[in-house]
């Protein structure tokens, strides 16, 4: 059906990397795989840290992907490996297997597909012999975790002969990650089941839906890694700042007289009050002062105790956090959602001057992720000024942030020289010389996850 996760050939175009991911395979295995699952990783064009708020977002899936070479098998064991030889070789049995949060290795984001996989198939299913390889940059803000979830999670669903359609398992998938301890709310799984190549897509939520965007004639978007990781499981920053806005949620609905503790998202807020995203932060000025709160004054507001707090927003790894920054991350989130749709009626309106808006917008994102949201480095700091200044429209951080990659907007004939002057002066004579071949490169919008056979 179109509706689901197409099972095609191997693309002619790529045939020789799916042979010698086969040949590893046969090395490893002593056999030959049945199938291949593929994920893409994305960027995010613009919408950072807005999703959970209950807000559209707009990303594009990338060229660069994960793929499982996989062969079924009888038993209830899973084994897997990888042709980097940097990531262990890793078996469980399908009965017994747990997930760690304390220690996110790269298999413990496949274990989350499976296991999501099997919990809404109601099912254990049988086991896999898989070979895993991944061109998406580990930790950079293209969601290269969410690539291996998704990944995994189609792999269990093909190996067993079950069948999701796309928006299934997007949902499922955007679900997975809550066992290692990561409070997302689907963008990158939506963005990995339901691309099209050539196109870019506002992704809305609850209920997941999504629509094409053409971006301008003439626009290329490169990608540039800081080259700082960012394993958003392994600290709080993601899930304070989720739990930030919550809280900011929740102050000024009893400040407007609502039922606040059924209101976890700044977009529920916005709807139940009935007010355009512009007035939002109107409330915002009225009820939020800029000076971070204590713990023990967001119980006074709210009348409950710590315990209370504790059981109604904070979750597990933001227990022990005594002070919340409520004003900016609110004032990010409802500019911020803003710029989304204001870069879409661009992309349809297609003005002479498109380009350039487009550039405003993200950079504009980008000043807000930084001062508001708090969620640069001043690595990526660095590297979008130098981006701008080597001919960019426009550059922002994508991705959970906390270093990772920029994404830029470059007028299509500039590309080249733009690639030189940024290879010059962010990554030549440094120690990141070494990775600018994987961490700077233009890049088109991909298709979505698929199975492959040979």
């Amino acid at each position: 059906m179109a509706d689901n996760p197409p099972v095609v050939g191997v693309p002619p175009e790529s045939r020789e990397r799916y042979d010698a991911i086969k040949a590893a395979f046969k090395s490893k295995f002593d056999a030959n795989p049945t199938f291949y699952a593929r994920a893409s990783g994305r960027v995010n064009l613009i919408g950072e840290h807005i999703d959970y708020c209950g807000y559209a977002v707009l990303p594009m899936a990338i060229e660069q992907d994960v793929v499982f070479a996989t062969r079924p098998n009888d038993s209830a064991k899973i084994t897997m490996s990888n042709t980097n030889p940097k990531y262990p070789d890793f078996e469980t049995d399908i009965e017994s297997f747990t997930i760690s949060s304390s220690d996110p290795q790269w298999y413990n984001y496949a274990l989350c597909g499976i296991k999501g996989v099997m919990e809404h198939m109601g099912s254990k299913g049988r086991g896999f012999t898989c070979m895993v390889e991944g061109t998406v940059p580990q930790s950079a803000g293209l969601s290269s975790s969410s690539s291996l979830v998704c990944c995994a999670a189609l792999t269990m669903m093909h190996a067993n002969g079950w069948t999701m359609s796309k928006k299934e398992i997007a949902d499922v998938c955007s679900h997975c990650e809550h066992y290692i301890g990561t409070e997302g709310v689907g963008m990158d799984q939506a963005i990995c089941f339901m691309a099209q190549r050539g196109t870019a897509k506002l992704i809305e939520f609850n209920p997941l839906r999504s629509m094409d965007v053409e971006l301008p004639e003439g626009a290329a978007f490169v990608i540039s890694n800081s080259c700082v990781e960012a394993n958003k499981a392994a600290t709080s920053h993601f899930n304070i700042r989720v739990v930030e806005c919550r809280l900011a949620t929740q102050v000024m609905a009893k400040a407007r007289g609502l039922e606040w503790r059924g209101l976890k998202r700044l977009g529920d807020l916005q709807q139940q009050l009935g007010l355009g995203q512009k007035d939002m932060l109107g409330v915002v000025e009225d009820v939020l002062h800029q000076e971070p709160y204590s713990k023990d004054e967001v119980c006074q507001i709210l009348g409950v105790t710590a315990d209370e707090l504790a059981s109604t927003t904070l979750s597990a790894n933001t227990l022990t956090t005594q002070s919340f920054k409520l004003y900016q991350r609110a004032s990010h989130v409802y500019s911020e959602a803003n710029r989304v749709w204001q870069f879409k009626a661009v992309c349809d309106d297609k003005p002479t001057n498109g380009m350039e808006r487009l550039g405003e917008l993200m950079s504009a994102s980008h000043a807000s992720c930084r001062d508001l949201y708090e969620c640069s480095h001043p690595d990526l700091d660095s590297l979008v000024d130098i981006c701008m200044k080597a001919g960019a429209l426009g550059s922002r951080l994508t991705g959970a942030g906390w270093g990772g990659c920029a994404v830029s907007v470059v007028p299509a004939d500039q590309v080249k020289p733009f690639l030189a002057r940024v290879k010059e002066e962010y990554y030549d004579g440094t120690s990141r010389q070494s990775q600018v071949a994987s961490s700077l490169f233009g890049t088109q919008p991909g298709g979505g996850a698929a199975i492959y056979t040979d």
